[in-house]
């Protein structure tokens, strides 16, 4: 037997751009996307905490260091530029390798740069 598990979370990014005439997708800094073990064209959940939104698309590499959260085509509806988001990604894991799982949980800044990184999440804790 298999359980979906957070395998990643950059939590608290603010979204620099939104672009609606783009095909689709969120572009990541690469340096980011590194840290918590995601990877280009992986499906990853969005939660905007601006207005509650939740949404599922895919990941494009952005430029290393330069802090891109630019979320494309139709979700950009969902967002605008400056709004808090939470990043997930999801990975199958057996039963027995699930009971020691630890995500790799990216806590950000306003500028979008790793302040802490975490492997658990704290019960009833406060991160803004």
């Amino acid at each position: 037997m298999y359980r979906t598990m957070m395998s990643g979370k950059i939590h608290r990014a603010r979204v620099t751009e939104a672009n609606l005439n783009y095909v689709g997708s969120i572009t990541i800094d690469e340096d980011i996307l590194d840290a918590v073990g995601m990877y280009a064209n992986e499906k990853v959940q969005i939660v905007n905490n601006n207005n509650g939104a939740r949404f599922e698309t895919y990941i494009i590499k952005g430029k290393r260091g330069s802090g891109v959260m630019c979320v494309n085509g139709a979700a950009a509806r969902l967002v605008q530029e400056g709004d808090v988001i939470i990043v997930i990604s999801y990975m199958m894991v057996s039963n027995e390798l699930a009971l020691n799982h630890t995500p790799k949980v990216a806590i950000m800044n306003e500028q979008n740069e790793i302040i802490d990184m975490i492997h658990h999440e704290p019960e009833a804790t406060i991160m803004s």
